[in-house]
């Protein structure tokens, strides 16, 4: 199979997205298929590190209010030049900005089939960013677009329903993985605890993720002071960068900013934590969920997305109604007074979390995206809903 792949984020960048596109392209590659990556310049070099996946950049600009990240420039006449030239079985677009219309365009205009994921709330981040009239107009581009593809993925059961909801046509879900080999407990890393105030005995809360206004760091920071109200030891490090990254640290100088960390440095930081509250109400999943669960950390979370699939509250982390701030601050606060009576007591939770990230394989996920992309291709998309298990 001949695959182009066109996104406005990709590895090296660093958040979700990519990562998971990273990971289901080299895991098209290794089964012996062929891709095209189309994206805008990345900011620096990058190697995808397999034989069988090359990359092809466009003209872009730094998205506004999310400067690490570019939007592609729309390309459908290169794109059209290109794929006549040397044809792809599948187009598949991953982000909705100009270049993945214009990409969804071209395909259509050539008779190649094309499919679309939905990874990112953008019509939530409106809000956040002081352009609710926006809000509506954001949804009804999101739709337009994806209603082109022949189907559209969405990483759970909870987001097909949203989106449905919102008129969004075909969605098929494929969940997420998690990459054990890489976050595991065996990274905890005493001489790292010790250079953030730590002792072994110390309880140390970890945030994970964008410093921005969408990822509500406000209710995380909340949660970080109520657990410091019943175990005043606690030490908080904040792994990650963004804007209100100087807010923060201006507020509390306390707390360890450990800046953004990649490949196995960030597994050592995740896994010599110990507890993760994750207070976003913006996720379409959460990587930063599983991760840290394959981590061995104790995770608290709002029950959706991530948390809602893999989290059986009180048996491998706990979770809080969505939304609801008071229950997840007495949560965080529950958390720290069991853990001041008994050292022990979050272990039990800590290993269901690291038990239930062995099952979630991102061997299974690539291999429903593969028989999906192969259906398509086939002129037959279906109506079956691709398993949520394990994802």
């Amino acid at each position: 199979m001949r695959l182009t792949l066109v996104t406005e984020t990709y590895p090296p960048d660093v958040n979700g997205v990519a990562m998971t596109l990273g990971q289901l392209t080299r895991g098209m590659a290794r089964r012996g298929h062929e891709l095209t990556v189309v994206r805008p310049d990345p900011q620096v070099a990058y190697e995808p590190g397999h034989e069988r996946i090359a990359l092809e950049h466009v003209r872009g600009m730094p998205i506004p209010c999310y400067p690490e990240l570019r939007f592609g420039f729309p390309s459908g006449g290169r794109l059209r030049t290109q794929w006549q030239r040397e044809r792809p079985d599948l187009v598949h677009v991953a982000t909705e900005g100009p270049l993945g219309r214009s990409a969804i365009r071209a395909a259509r205009k050539l008779g190649i089939p094309a499919t679309t994921s939905f990874h990112t709330n953008f019509h939530t981040y409106a809000t956040l960013y002081g352009f609710g009239w926006l809000q509506r107009r954001t949804l009804g581009w999101l739709r337009k677009v994806h209603d082109q593809g022949a189907t559209t993925y969405v990483p759970s059961e909870t987001v097909r329903h949203t989106l449905a909801a919102a008129g969004f046509r075909n969605l098929q879900v494929l969940g997420r993985g998690v990459d054990t080999d890489r976050f595991h407990p065996a990274r905890r890393d005493e001489a790292l605890r010790a250079s953030w105030g730590a002792t072994p005995d110390t309880p140390v809360g970890l945030y994970l993720g964008r410093l921005a206004a969408e990822k509500n760091i406000a209710l995380t920071v909340r949660a970080f002071e109520a657990m410091a109200a019943e175990m005043p030891g606690m030490r908080f490090v904040l792994v990650g960068d963004g804007p209100l990254r100087p807010k923060l640290q201006r507020e509390h100088p306390e707390y360890h900013f450990a800046g953004m960390r990649l490949g196995e440095d960030l597994a050592c930081h995740v896994a010599s934590a110990d507890v993760f509250p994750f207070a976003s109400v913006t996720e379409t999943f959460g990587n930063v969920v599983t991760e840290a669960m394959a981590s061995g950390l104790l995770v608290l979370a709002y029950d959706y997305a991530a948390a809602r699939l893999h989290i059986e509250s009180g048996a491998n982390g706990m979770t809080a109604p969505f939304g609801d701030e008071q229950v997840f601050l007495a949560a965080a606060r529950d958390l720290a007074r069991d853990l001041a009576r008994d050292p022990t007591a979050w272990q039990r939770m800590r290993d269901g979390a690291v038990e239930t990230a062995r099952g979630l394989s991102w061997d299974a996920i690539v291999d429903g995206f593969e028989h999906r992309a192969r259906s398509v291709i086939a002129g037959a998309p279906g109506t079956t809903r691709l398993a949520e298990v394990p994802g």
